[in-house]
């Protein structure tokens, strides 16, 4: 919001400077981003006027300009093309310094002295519509009561200075001047000189036209509706000091009505529109747009519309995006006799959709957005008609207004013994009282405290301690006093899922795996292979279709990274991805879906890391050492069984993976036909659901001197059914052995002659050593036999000697 100093001292007296202000403004929670000095360099440039013009003697393109000033004449030659005598113009006369910078001195052009220089607005940084049309492209040509030898300065208004006010989404009240000088009054205690519809909440005097009448099919997205009917209208610009105004608001003069509403909007912060009276069929509707419905707005685009848009039509087409922008069917034109000027409160959701769907944002919809006051639609329409008559624009004959269930004036409490409890102060009740007198809020004092009625126009404040803010901002934060933090403390550290996960990268990343992240949507089709579809959750607005569901999975993300990474001929591929999968069953979602924690990977190429290191294919066994290491790490035991679901891994080189009886995830090489579809043939691959991890995972670390004695070693060949399961031999092999049993490794499975067809045989190595003696052979032996003796009786195994 750009605010003119020279427009804000209409309405409050101010004795401070811009700058001054400016802090002022920011230390009470107005951030001012800056000060712009309008006119800066113009005190020293004069009007002078074109008293007499002759063709150059020497130069047939350059003119020689008696110039009067006033007081005195002087000699200019120019070049430019768009001057006539008397007309008045800027002159820089020597000694001068332009704000682009040009320094100006007597000078010769072509054997004729010229004192000075003509300026043009670009010269001069002003508006390029500045002054008569003939200015565009030469000279700016001034209006012919410019005072002759007066400073430009002067002319486009004396020191006026714009504040550039960067206001929060909690304040839209300062999106208009009037609440800018109400802040500015609280803040420095300067006297308040509003207009009278500022404060007020009734329409101007004027009949019903019985030729108007107003329609609000959906009063919940319009709360109020209000129209002023004007004839006669005489469309010509605005005057001089309504245009300078907008200009230094950033705002584009066009013609005296149009003017007029943007004037007010900047004002009072109520938008308007100004439709043509004479294109309105009927009643005005206010209306939720039809399904492909479409409308040319005021920037000549045609544009589609949908039912969650709100449109102001009459009885038979639309004629504008409520809050948004007008259409060009009813613009206000040169020919236009009869407008309706529209003042409504309309719901700031369906302008924000309707504004970002459309790509369409405006001074009206930024307003809209963030909030109006509803009890000032109708007394804006009342300083319309003022500004009307005052400009001799046109003739106010009707008002007529729709008025849903406006929301009713907000209440809220305030004590002393809360707002010094709040803020850490010793505040006493008069300067509470004092505070609320400068915010001019009406109270009563009740209960030992304030029943404090808020105005319409503060939107933010709702609750008690709003009004402590208030209270904080008027008194100075810096009255509340520094003090340190009370209370326990507790130590920051890691919990204990985070913990596990880092401990769980590092060591990944120690295994030589690279973690990569994914978005969190994928493709359907790939997700259906390796997820639960039914319970996949589709996006409503995906950035593309192959993004266009929640994944049940993370393996299809990683893969398709692998697959681009292969296809740029990056030959050695050993990538990771840690996070979440989403998985639903309702349609649609009433609740945040069950969010589970996995860990993905995949890896495919030879490993050739070192020089020394001879190139070596990456296999099943590869993916099984790193799940090991894993399990190692935290002290978990994985068991491997063959697949449930043959579709996805290849049936002999996978497994499926449990923890505790419980599946897990799965490992291996993909399937070949999933391979050559994904172009990642004999890529091995892992997922692993990481909940039941953390919650087995034991990191408690028990530590042993190094042993002193020797170890002793058995080999033991056991022939068992081809349904036994070699981990589970092994598994008993362990807890048959006991304490002095430390290893346990499988180095063999044999099956062929000798061996029955319906049997293998299981080859395993047994470590054996004690940590305060050399074992005897005859101990050894004994455990020995003993393992040997539970594994027949067990598994029905016969000893290999």
């Amino acid at each position: 919001m750009k605010v003119s100093l020279e427009w804000l001292r209409d309405y409050v007296d101010i004795d401070q400077t811009a700058e001054d202000l400016a802090e002022i403004l920011t230390r009470g929670g107005i951030e001012v981003g800056g000060v712009e000095l309008l006119h800066q360099g113009l005190d020293a440039v004069v009007v002078g006027e074109i008293a007499r013009m002759e063709r150059h003697p020497n130069a047939d393109k350059l003119w020689i300009c008696e110039v009067n000033l006033g007081d005195r004449s002087t000699t200019i030659v120019t070049g430019a093309q768009n001057l006539l005598v008397k007309d008045r113009i800027p002159v820089a006369l020597p000694g001068t310094t332009l704000p682009n910078g040009v320094h100006i001195e007597v000078s010769k052009l072509r054997g004729v002295e010229s004192s000075g220089m003509l300026c043009s607005t670009e010269e001069l940084h002003l508006d390029s519509e500045m002054g008569d049309p003939r200015s565009e492209g030469g000279i700016l040509i001034l209006g012919k009561d410019a005072p002759l030898g007066v400073t430009l300065d002067t002319v486009l208004g004396e020191g006026d200075c714009v504040l550039d006010l960067e206001l929060y989404p909690n304040r839209p009240d300062c999106l208009g001047m009037v609440n800018v000088a109400r802040e500015v009054a609280s803040l420095t205690g300067g006297a308040l000189h509003l207009p009278t519809w500022a404060e007020g909440t009734k329409g101007p005097d004027y009949p019903v036209d019985p030729n108007a009448r107003i329609v609000l099919d959906d009063p919940e997205l319009c709360r109020r509706y209000a129209g002023l009917v004007v004839e006669d209208v005489k469309i010509e610009p605005s005057p001089e000091w309504m245009q300078k105004r907008l200009k230094a608001a950033g705002v584009r003069p066009i013609s005296n009505i149009v003017d007029i509403t943007n004037y007010i909007m900047l004002e009072m912060g109520q938008p308007l529109h100004a439709f043509d009276r004479d294109a309105i069929a009927g009643a005005v509707h206010v209306r939720r747009a039809q399904a492909g419905e479409k409308l040319v707005t005021l920037d000549d685009l045609e544009r589609e519309l949908d039912p969650e848009m709100l449109l102001i039509a009459d009885d038979e087409k639309a004629l504008g995006l409520a809050g948004v922008m007008g259409g060009l069917n009813s613009e206000i034109t040169d020919s236009t006799k009869n407008i309706f000027v529209e003042s409504a409160h309309f719901s700031s959701v369906s302008i924000r959709r309707t504004s970002r769907r459309l790509g369409l944002r405006s001074e009206a919809s930024n307003r809209f957005e963030k909030g109006v006051n509803p009890h000032g639609v109708a007394a804006t329409l009342g300083r319309v008609a003022e500004l009307v008559i005052q400009l001799g624009a046109g003739k106010p004959v009707g008002f007529i207004e729709q008025a849903g269930q406006l929301s009713e004036h907000v209440a809220v409490s305030l004590t002393v013994e809360k707002t010094n409890a709040l803020l850490g102060t010793t505040l006493t009740e008069e300067e509470i009282t004092e505070v609320l007198k400068r915010l001019r809020f009406p109270y009563e004092e009740k209960d030992g405290g304030y029943e404090v009625q808020i105005p319409a126009y503060r939107s933010d404040i709702t609750i008690e301690e709003d009004l402590i803010e208030e209270v904080a901002r008027l008194t100075g934060y810096d009255r509340i006093p520094t003090t340190l933090p009370q209370g326990d403390q507790t130590q920051g550290r890691r919990t204990p899922e985070q913990e596990f996960k880092r401990t769980l990268r590092h060591l990944l990343v120690r295994l030589g795996l690279n973690e990569v992240m994914t978005y969190s949507f994928t493709r359907p089709d790939a997700d259906r292979q390796f997820g639960d579809m039914e319970q996949a959750i589709p996006l409503l607005n995906p950035l593309r279709e192959e993004l266009s569901v929640m994944r049940t999975a993370l393996l299809p993300s990683i893969m398709e990274i692998a697959a681009r990474n292969i296809s740029r001929r990056n030959l050695d591929i050993r990538l990771f991805e840690m996070g979440s999968i989403y998985k639903s069953k309702e349609r649609p979602l009433v609740k945040l879906p069950h969010e589970e924690l996995h860990l993905a990977g995949v890896i495919w190429g030879k490993s050739s890391r070192h020089w020394l290191t001879p190139v070596t294919e990456y296999d099943f066994y590869t993916v099984k050492g790193i799940l090991e290491e894993v399990a190692r790490e935290f002290g978990l035991e994985f068991e491997y069984r063959l697949p449930n679901n043959q579709e996805l891994t290849h049936p002999g080189r996978s497994a499926d993976i449990y923890l505790n009886g419980e599946k897990i995830g799965l490992m291996g090489e993909i399937h070949p036909a999933l391979g050559k579809e994904w172009e990642l043939e004999r890529a091995l691959i892992f997922e692993l659901a990481m909940v039941p991890l953390i919650e087995a995972g034991n990191r408690t670390i028990r530590a042993f001197s190094i042993p002193k004695f020797p170890a002793m070693q058995r080999d033991l060949a056991v022939v068992v059914s081809q349904e036994v399961s070699a981990q589970d031999v092994m598994k008993r092999i362990k807890e048959l052995g006991g304490e002095l049993l430390v290893q346990v490794n499988i180095f063999d499975v044999y099956t062929g002659k000798p061996i029955p067809e319906d049997r293998k045989s299981l080859a395993f190595a047994l470590k054996y050593q004690a940590l305060d003696r050399t074992l005897k052979d005859e101990e050894v032996n004994a455990l020995n036999q003993q393992v040997l003796e539970g594994i027949e009786k067990e598994f029905g195994a016969a000893w290999r000697k």
